[in-house]
């Protein structure tokens, strides 16, 4: 049976760490549709993680495969800097890339505007009962319906298509992401607690960086919006983190050892972590804005991207 494992902290570096420890520990060897020949099992379970004070400092975790300038670029992305690399999806000569969360959350449904359902290769497969032209700002639809009901249950935006994604290379792996609001002690004061559900979410090479960014999506896209309306202080509850496959793919299982497995201690969680109010690391954060920002334009000039 596939294991469920249930990990938490009070900071995201901690959460995410504990949930590490209880893959590795606990996880089934399995095989995946990504292996190749000789590649070992990959280590899996279904997780269910909680971050209790997911803004709370530290907020970066020092060992997971990437830098502060890919933290900075993916917290970019999920606002919307990449969405222009979204292919015509009737075009089978675009090679762009099929989605990305930001335009499934925000856009959902716009592909189809970009071609003629009549003569794309898709025309007659996603008709039944389906306006393929409409689309849906998600995001916005939450926002509007948790200042109307705080304690609403309905504010969920999703970025699955199964007309689609159940045919495409690639499929999302981001499912949902659902955000409820609860009071303070004090009226005055209000608190968005969010679940976020991944069907597949690769813990060692992958995961960090999606728990980091979204915490910023849901900042800056649900949280600021809502205090804006509401003229109410709102802080970012816990966040419960649910993945049905949490796994590290065989093929990184020794890389793993080596970066965290022979480097973890309990009692030295802070010589793992950076905070985000250093600043040293405020100066880095900025410095990569500009860094992206320059990245994204070579990288359209070079495949014509407008």
């Amino acid at each position: 049976m596939i294991p469920v494992i249930v990990a938490r902290g009070k900071t995201l570096p901690e959460a995410f760490e504990n949930s590490l420890i209880e893959l590795y520990n606990n996880g089934e060897r399995m095989k995946t549709q990504y292996d190749n020949k000789d590649d070992p099992p990959s280590i899996d379970a279904t997780a269910n993680i909680t971050i209790e004070e997911p803004e709370s400092d530290p907020m970066i975790y020092k060992l997971f495969p990437g830098g502060i300038g890919d933290l900075r670029e993916y917290v970019m992305e999920l606002q919307g800097v990449k969405d222009h690399w979204v292919k015509n999806m009737n075009d089978p000569e675009d090679t762009r890339w099929e989605y990305t969360y930001h335009q499934r959350l925000t856009d959902w449904g716009t592909w189809y505007e970009n071609g003629s359902l009549s003569e794309g290769p898709i025309e007659g497969r996603y008709k039944a009962g389906l306006n393929l032209k409409e689309k849906t700002d998600q995001i916005e639809k939450m926002v509007e319906n948790l200042v109307i009901a705080p304690h609403t249950r309905r504010a969920q935006a999703i970025t699955w298509m199964p007309f689609m994604d159940n045919n495409v290379s690639d499929p999302p792996c981001l499912q949902s992401i659902w955000c409820r609001m609860t009071t303070d002690v004090t009226p005055s004061m209000l608190w968005l607690n969010t679940n976020i559900r991944f069907r597949s979410n690769d813990a060692w090479g992958a995961a960090f960086m999606n728990m980091f960014g979204l915490t910023h999506f849901i900042r800056v896209a649900i949280a600021n919006p809502i205090e804006e309306n509401l003229r109410v202080p709102v802080k970012l509850g816990r966040i419960n983190w649910q993945a049905d496959s949490y796994h590290i793919y065989g093929k990184n299982i020794e890389e793993f050892k080596n970066r965290f497995i022979n480097k973890y201690n309990p009692y030295t969680l802070s010589e793992r972590v950076y905070c985000m109010e250093d600043p040293e690391i405020k100066a880095i954060w900025n410095e990569a804005l500009e860094d992206v920002k320059n990245k994204i334009k070579k990288y359209d000039e070079e495949h014509n991207h407008e």
